[in-house]
């Protein structure tokens, strides 16, 4: 593990001695990157503002408590816009690299500044985990109120670095059902998605299906895309050209590089009782 800045802000690295590395600011425990086999796998606009305040376009962006604009608080919720502590507890157990493994945690509590526009006690944690070919997030969310439940929406809104959307392919999400947010049209996802033009969609696993591995093609190399079954939904996003356009913290042909596959939590919030505990992760394997 090591104390690093990306463009003036704080971050942690952690390497291994294969080579692969994934670097994590402490806004929003965000990862703005991991290097697998030499090769960056995450997009990352080179339009950020870096004022520590904005969010960050690109990466994995924590999106907790809310998704989207689906609620009362900033978009997609306070969690990317704040400073997350490298979790001290962990610094003995949590913040290791030995041998083909590293894992860092991250941490955001109940403060000021979250109490001013939630009022919930909560403690939420990001851990990132390394290993050869592999990535693996974890969010924790524990509700600390001593009565009441604790809602939330969000999701690991993980954007994958192409080498142009045209060639791409996603599978794995055939027959699940699909909504075309662009066209506010539902139906069933087929077997092999592509992307021409904005694609904004919703998939649907179902109370009890554990979610099959997606496999991205992107011409040159797959990754393979897991997530828990405590997640709900996947997300799967790419603005076009036309809305990449629109957006100021990305260049003009953004939406070429990239492609968003997301764990998330859109329709039906989690409920946590008081006292108790949420755990969901996406695993990213290069293959």
């Amino acid at each position: 593990m090591a104390d690093e800045t990306h463009q003036g802000q704080a971050c942690q690295r952690l390497t291994l001695p294969c080579g692969d590395t994934v670097l994590v600011a402490l806004q929003g425990a965000h990862v703005l990157s991991w290097v697998s086999q030499g090769r960056e796998r995450l997009f990352l606009s080179p339009n950020n503002l870096w004022d520590g305040k904005s969010a960050i376009r690109g990466g994995v962006p924590v999106c907790f408590p809310q998704f989207n604009q689906r609620g009362t608080l900033p978009k997609h919720g306070f969690a990317r816009n704040m400073v997350w502590q490298v979790d001290d507890a962990a610094q003995g157990a949590e913040a290791v690299v030995s041998g083909e493994a590293a894992h860092i945690a991250f941490t955001l509590s109940t403060n000021p500044d979250t109490l001013a526009i939630w009022q919930q006690a909560f403690v939420a944690v990001l851990r990132v985990a390394l290993t050869p070919g592999q990535l693996t997030l974890t969010l924790t969310v524990n509700n600390t109120e001593a009565q009441n439940e604790l809602h939330f929406t969000g999701a690991l809104h993980t954007y994958l670095a192409v080498d142009d959307i045209d060639l791409t392919e996603l599978r794995g999400l055939g027959g699940r059902p699909e909504w075309d947010a662009v066209a506010d049209v539902h139906g069933l996802a087929d077997e092999a998605l592509y992307f021409d033009g904005e694609f904004d969609r919703v998939y649907s696993w179902g109370e009890s299906a554990a979610a099959n591995p997606l496999h991205l093609q992107d011409g040159t190399s797959t990754l393979q895309i897991e997530q828990s079954p405590s997640w709900a939904n996947s997300v799967v996003w790419n603005p076009g050209e036309g809305k990449c356009a629109a957006l100021a913290d990305m260049p003009a042909h953004g939406f070429a590089r990239m492609l968003c596959v997301e764990a998330a939590q859109v329709f039906d919030p989690v409920s946590i009782p008081a006292g108790g505990q949420w755990v969901g992760w996406q695993r990213l394997t290069v293959s």
